[in-house]
């Protein structure tokens, strides 16, 4: 058994005892366990400067994900289909239609792990990180590799529509293509604006960016 499956099962059960919850079986004592932690993790924070405790609700997609048999068992396979619909239908195109920006702002983005933090500003501008989980330019003596490197992305796919429309939405939702991508939804909350989406694009796709030399 993994470590964290003892850890939780540790937990649930700390959690059933000081609960009385211990009687109860099946389906009951699992929600009511589950209700418990919940609370108390919620319980455990407070709103500061721009963050709210709301933040740390699941919406339908990260509760789905969130449950090992839906995330990536057969059982979950219908359900996963359907959250990336709706996912899918929530991607907005850019308002003026335009889609590239400038590439070295891209670039001074992507480089960039800052905000969203309670000590942020609210309106101040945050940083992509994607350096985090990706490879973006020969240049970069350290990056992340939980996504795929993205080096020559535009120089091998094109800039056809459809990859333009693609790049857009992967980066808008990701949970579109992928109910459980890793990757954050960015567009959809907001992480960053229309335009600094736009100068990420061109850092993507321009062929003069770093990432296509």
């Amino acid at each position: 058994m993994k470590t964290s499956q003892l850890i939780f099962r540790a937990s649930a059960a700390f959690a059933m005892c000081a609960l009385g919850l211990a009687s109860i079986s099946g389906n009951a004592q699992a929600a009511q366990v589950t209700a418990a932690m919940d609370k108390a993790i919620i319980g455990s924070f407070r709103d500061e400067g721009i963050v709210a405790v709301s933040s740390i609700m699941q919406d339908q997609t990260q509760a789905l994900c969130s449950d090992p048999k839906m995330a990536t068992g057969k059982s979950g396979a219908k359900r996963r289909a359907a959250i990336e619909k709706e996912n899918l239908a929530s991607i907005k195109p850019p308002s003026d239609g335009v889609y590239l920006g400038d590439w070295k702002e891209g670039e001074k983005i992507a480089q960039s792990g800052r905000g969203a933090t309670w000590s942020d500003k609210a309106g101040s501008a945050n940083g992509g990180g994607c350096y985090n989980c990706h490879q973006i330019s020969k240049a970069e003596i350290s990056h992340g590799t939980i996504g795929p490197s993205l080096l020559a992305y535009g120089k091998t796919r094109g800039n056809t529509p459809a990859v333009v429309e693609y790049t857009w939405g992967k980066m808008y939702n990701a949970k579109a293509y992928n109910a459980c991508s890793a990757m954050p939804r960015i567009g959809h909350f907001n992480l960053l604006t229309e335009k600094q989406m736009k100068d990420v694009m061109a850092l993507l796709l321009d062929a003069a960016s770093p990432v296509n030399q």
